[in-house]
């Protein structure tokens, strides 16, 4: 068989695997959410029985999501991306692709979104998919041919996290392209075609399954939006649609910052933490318990669509018509999902303002359990939720719409919870293809320039405050993995390999003996020892893996060498003594073994002071090299290329040094940790003139809204504001 013709066959496979496992858990999701709407429903007679089966049901899905996770395979739990860009890399992350890690992770997902928490599934898919894609490699590899190949089995990783992301939102195109910015520094080109190939299939058989259980009528996009194409938005909406993209990129660093300070707060308190690690199942108990009360619908719940699941939440915020004609409730047009923002003591403005500021730190708080869950879902729709505001906001403000040309053209508040989604999520992930999967979800590409110029501003401030989700998880985690020089971190460039290298290398040499070797072995975990040709010339030869060095010191002693050994000796003492005595006694058997002891023992001192032969071993004669005046930038570059764990340090031929992924990561971290610590401040700064806007524009509206005559507040409360914003920026 071709070699083409296995990569076809083994991504068929995998796109049909994949497509499958989505279309099962997402029926089996849905099944444990209609259960707890049923639950829900046939209570409604007492209110406490209803609150008790709200808060119950998400705690028992959690607590057996969390425990099953904890003993079946506790790798399984968080996204997994982070995990996949580590391994993607070249690093081992033992029991990370299992069958057993498999099967924690698509049971511990399936209860953990059947809860009905603000959790995702787009992470996990990307680790379920390099899961289905580990199992298979090992299944074809019983059939000989190139998937015994360790780099092909990366190559088909990098394929497998593109299907992930493609068969969880039906999104090919933009799956590919995700995949490619969350788990890659450098993209092997001829990676393209297998990502789109598995992508492609995988999404259309999951759409298809859709049809075939009577889901859908056809195969259509699984957010369908009906905005109009004729003139889907006006130029002056630009800059609502630029708003949108920067108050997103510091909600999106915001986000990242919460999360990690959760993480952090709950390690550093250790009385807490050994308390969390006896009972490992109260925390995501408590955590539960405490967002399922908020979001109980008679309570506090009512404020913000409590009982909405996320899917049915963001059909409601891309609906294409206008909830409310200047906040009036009595003039709200809804549906059977737009029916939960309608509240006869709140407007609109204020459930969608409830529901950001609540989902926002919910989200950040439920995604540190200890399940297997994701991130991107929960931002996508406080996304959609605060373009949704910020449409409903103009619509509010222009009621006949906007005048162009004499035509005037209604505001439509769909195309900024969509806009608000891209640029939200984008900004929290470090990435631009949210845009595609964006179109892909919605079907539509009428809002493609808004959404790239809010895309783009988003990631234009978030990646200059913090990480992404991913780097962020990594760090916390402290996974071996090479974060990127970014913006701010030039100063670093002048660092060269000479001013981070380990100067006390560990080497051997053509005169070395197997004494050396063993030495060598026991001193500590190296993965290769360099081979120098003499220690006063210190001329770099090669480097020799230490498995090379453990087999050619297990030869050397073996045990057939002994007992050769023992052998020559006995007819040698044989032909000695003319007569031999075997002993009878049990002291004479004794005395015998001590001797043979003792002379084994002398044999392999002698055999240790012996000179090493390499002439029949497998060296390396051109190990990754650097020269001493090699920039940190350039190091940086190499070693994200190409995979490396370390390089060897040489002037003019001679070893100097080894610089090691650890070397080349400090400073590096260093430059990041001290660009994002001292980012927090601008952060919290930027964040507190967004919330003044905010109150300014709420301000406003409210003034619309109630048809306040007087403007003379309106209008000194904006002169105050303004001049605030000029004072604050000319201090600075």
């Amino acid at each position: 068989m071709s070699r083409v013709g296995e990569d076809w066959i083994f991504l068929i496979l995998l796109g049909l695997v994949m497509a499958l496992v989505s279309f099962v858990m997402d029926f089996c999701i849905a099944l444990l959410l209609q259960a707890q709407k049923w639950m829900y429903g046939g209570l409604d007679s007492n209110v406490i029985l209803q609150y008790l089966a709200w808060v119950t049901y998400p705690v028992v899905l959690i607590s057996f999501s969390a425990g099953f996770t904890h003993i079946v395979a506790p790798q399984a739990a968080g996204s997994g991306i982070p995990e996949m860009k580590t391994i993607l890399r070249g690093v081992v992350l033992k029991e990370y692709l299992t069958l057993k890690t498999f099967v924690a992770k698509v049971v511990g997902l399936t209860c953990a979104l059947g809860s009905g928490l603000p959790l995702g599934k787009e992470g996990p898919f990307v680790h379920i998919a390099s899961l289905c894609a580990a199992l298979l490699c090992k299944f074809m590899s019983f059939f000989g041919g190139i998937y015994e190949n360790e780099s092909r089995n990366t190559e088909m990783l990098a394929a497998a996290c593109a299907v992930g992301v493609g068969c969880c939102f039906a999104a090919p195109i933009g799956g590919v392209l995700f995949s490619i910015e969350v788990t890659s520094t450098f993209f092997a080109v001829r990676n393209y075609w297998r990502g789109f190939f598995a992508a492609t299939f995988s999404a259309f058989i999951f759409r298809v399954l859709a049809v075939w259980n009577r889901d859908e009528e056809t195969i259509t996009a699984l957010f369908k939006t009906r905005f109009r194409l004729d003139f889907p938005f006006d130029l002056q909406e630009l800059p609502a649609f630029a708003v949108i993209g920067i108050a997103s990129g510091f909600g999106g660093a915001l986000f990242v910052y919460l999360n990690r300070l959760i993480v952090q707060f709950m390690r550093k308190q250790k009385t807490i933490n050994k308390f969390l690690m006896k009972k490992r199942l109260l925390y995501p108990a408590l955590v539960t318990l405490l967002i399922s009360t908020l979001s109980f619908p008679p309570g506090f719940g009512q404020f913000m669509a409590g009982q909405l699941t996320q899917k049915e939440t963001l059909v409601s915020f891309f609906d294409n018509r206008t909830w409310t004609k200047q906040g009036m409730t009595e003039d709200f047009n809804y549906d059977s999902h737009s029916a939960a923002w309608k509240h006869p003591q709140a407007n609109v403005f204020v459930i969608l303002v409830i529901f950001i500021v609540m989902k926002f730190w919910m989200s950040a708080l439920a995604t540190t359990l200890p399940v297997p869950c994701g991130a991107f879902m929960p931002v996508f729709v406080i996304g959609a939720a605060f373009g949704r505001l910020v449409g409903e906001s103009m619509a509010a403000w222009f009621p006949e719409g906007i005048n162009t040309d004499g035509i005037i053209y209604p505001i439509v508040p769909g195309g900024y919870a969509v806009v608000g989604a891209a640029a939200l999520s984008g900004a929290v992930t470090h990435t631009v293809s949210t845009a595609v999967i964006v179109f892909e979800l919605t079907g539509q590409i009428s809002h493609i320039l808004p959404i790239m110029i809010a895309v783009i501003l988003a990631n234009a401030v978030a990646q200059s405050l913090q990480p992404s989700i991913y780097d962020s998880i990594i760090r916390i985690k402290k996974l071996p993995y090479l974060p990127e020089l970014g913006w701010g971190h030039h100063e670093k460039y002048n660092i060269r390999v000479e001013d981070i290298m380990v100067r006390d290398v560990r080497y051997i040499t053509l005169n070395s003996t197997y004494r050396d070797l063993h030495e060598i072995l026991l001193i500590g975990n190296l993965k290769t020892v360099a081979l120098v040709e003499s220690a006063e010339s210190m001329i770099l030869l090669g480097s020799i893996e230490r498995a090379q060095l453990q087999a050619l010191l297990t030869q050397h002693l073996s045990r057939e060498r002994r007992l050769e050994f023992i052998r020559d000796r006995a007819d040698a003492e044989r032909k000695r003594v003319s007569v031999v005595s075997t002993p009878s006694s049990e002291e004479g058997g004794q005395k015998v073994n001590h001797e043979v002891r003792f002379q084994i023992e002398e044999w392999e001192e002698q055999q240790l002071d012996e000179q090493v032969n390499f002439n029949s071993w497998k060296i390396d004669p051109a190990p990754f090299q650097l020269v001493e005046r090699t920039s940190l930038h350039k190091t940086h570059t190499i070693f994200s290329l190409l995979g490396l764990d370390h390089a060897y340090v040489t002037s003019i031929g001679r070893l100097i040094g080894v610089v090691s992924l650890r070397e080349v990561r400090v400073p590096v971290i260093e430059a990041v940790f001290q660009h994002h610590s001292s980012s927090n401040y601008l952060l919290f700064i930027y964040l507190f003139i967004y919330l003044l806007s905010l109150v300014q524009t709420s301000f406003h509206t409210f003034l619309i809204i109630i048809n306040v005559e007087n403007s003379c507040a309106a209008q000194n409360f904006h002169v105050f504001c303004d001049t605030f914003y000029f004072s604050r920026f000319t201090d600075e």
